[in-house]
């Protein structure tokens, strides 16, 4: 969540903002007058309960027959204070209800606009030209099914569509890139962590996914669990009701998870082999930071994935994505998008988002420097999304032939197979 005192300062960076994300403008002014109903009720409790206290030792030097009236009057005041705390409880849930419907505010640099106004901000890596080479591309499900790598036939019939299995050299594949992006982010100075997949309302929700996102989140309702669609929900709560030494910070984790999403809203859009699933694995990096590092932090993160991309040989290109496209933790977040050959165009294989205080707000996450103690700043990055990365891998990196040469990066990781060839069935 924002900052109250800005919203009271500066009202209208929030409604830029909110206009910016496509959003309710109304919500900023309709959360002002829950503050104000906030501030009000509050210092009408304080006053309510000093008089109180103040009757009380007015009671016990009064004569018995000002005792009388004074306690007459103090039992309307107990009355009075009992309501006045009602209404404050009351406003502040109002107040608080509203705050989280609020998305983060957008950093001004981010362009203004919605899925299609990203700005395209590097490319790297070349495109193969599959006609000079004398053949055309097969996508990554004929690869992956002439592979004995990937079975979407038998994940349907067990689990329904948007299911698969990895099989032989697939599962092989999974735990190499896994392997491999675990590696390297320990080399960079993140802590590995395998992370729950189920989570409880507040870290769903102070990390933001039960706004605009909750469509896309399953949830037990029996049990009030949530299943995470990101290993950031749990990275996130991880130091929830925390107070961390800012001379500690950065604390950096990297979180393997199994990821669940709904997909609401996808019907129709790729339905065809692994790129958008209902269940996956993903390697996630995140940092909790001092808010002052948080935009270089951000930089950090994105470099990181470039350099994994980069290993994996893949042609990509960096994008800084439109406000109306940020979620409602970001204030900005670079895509790193894979070109897909058998699509022709680029696809998102990772995230670095910047969250500035937002989730530290809503989770209670703060650090102490000396005697100030205030929240701290959080940012996520995607390392391996496995399925995605699995696909622009077989596409990108397929031989005439119908087998797929394995990146040199990943060979140590894959037993030392330089080429994954097609078996018979």
């Amino acid at each position: 969540m924002i900052d109250l005192r800005l919203l009271r300062e500066d009202p209208d960076r929030v409604r830029a903002s909110q206009r910016a994300r496509g959003e309710d403008v109304g919500l900023v002014d309709a959360l002002l007058l829950a503050d104000e109903r906030r501030r009000a009720s509050g210092l009408r409790f304080d006053e309510l309960r000093s008089e109180q206290k103040s009757l009380g030792k007015l009671v016990s030097r009064a004569t018995p027959e000002e005792r009388v009236e004074l306690l007459k009057k103090a039992e309307q005041l107990k009355t009075d204070v009992k309501a006045a705390e009602a209404a404050q409880n009351e406003a502040d849930e109002d107040a608080r209800q509203l705050l989280l419907k609020l998305g983060n505010l957008v950093h001004e640099d981010v362009p203004v606009g919605g899925e299609e106004d990203f700005v395209v901000l590097e490319t790297h890596g070349t495109i193969r030209d599959f006609g000079a080479e004398g053949f055309e591309p097969r996508d990554h499900l004929e690869l992956g099914e002439a592979l004995g790598a990937i079975d979407v036939e038998r994940g349907a019939k067990v689990s329904g569509s948007r299911f698969y299995y990895l099989t032989g050299v697939g599962a092989l594949l999974e735990l190499a890139l896994v392997n491999a992006a675990i590696a390297q982010a320990t080399e960079a100075g993140f802590v590995p962590m395998l992370t729950p997949a189920l989570v409880r309302p507040r870290a769903m929700e102070g990390t933001g996914f039960l706004g605009q996102a909750a469509e896309n989140v399953y949830h037990l309702e029996r049990d009030d669990y949530y299943l995470v669609g990101t290993s950031e929900v749990p990275l996130a709560a991880y130091h929830m009701d925390e107070i961390l030494d800012a001379d500690k910070l950065p604390l950096r984790y990297a979180g393997f998870s199994p990821c669940f999403r709904r997909e609401a809203g996808t019907y129709g859009k790729d339905t065809r082999g692994i790129f958008r699933v209902h269940q996956f694995d993903k390697v996630e990096m995140f940092s909790y930071v001092a808010p002052e590092d948080a935009e270089s932090e951000h930089k950090r993160l994105l470099e990181w994935e470039k350099q994994w991309l980069t290993g994996l040989e893949l042609p990509f290109q960096v994008i800084d994505v439109a406000s109306g496209d940020l979620g409602a933790s970001a204030s900005r977040k670079y895509d790193c998008e894979a070109w897909i050959p058998t699509q022709g165009k680029y696809r998102e294989l990772t995230s670095a988002s910047n969250c500035d205080s937002f989730q530290a707000r809503r989770l209670s996450v703060r650090m102490r420097d000396g005697k100030k103690v205030q929240p701290l700043a959080t940012l996520n990055g995607t390392l391996c999304a496995v399925p995605r990365t699995i696909v622009a891998i077989l596409e990108n990196h397929q031989l005439a032939d119908g087998s797929v040469r394995v990146p040199e990066m990943l060979r140590p990781y894959l037993g030392g197979r330089e080429v994954l060839e097609p078996i018979s069935r």
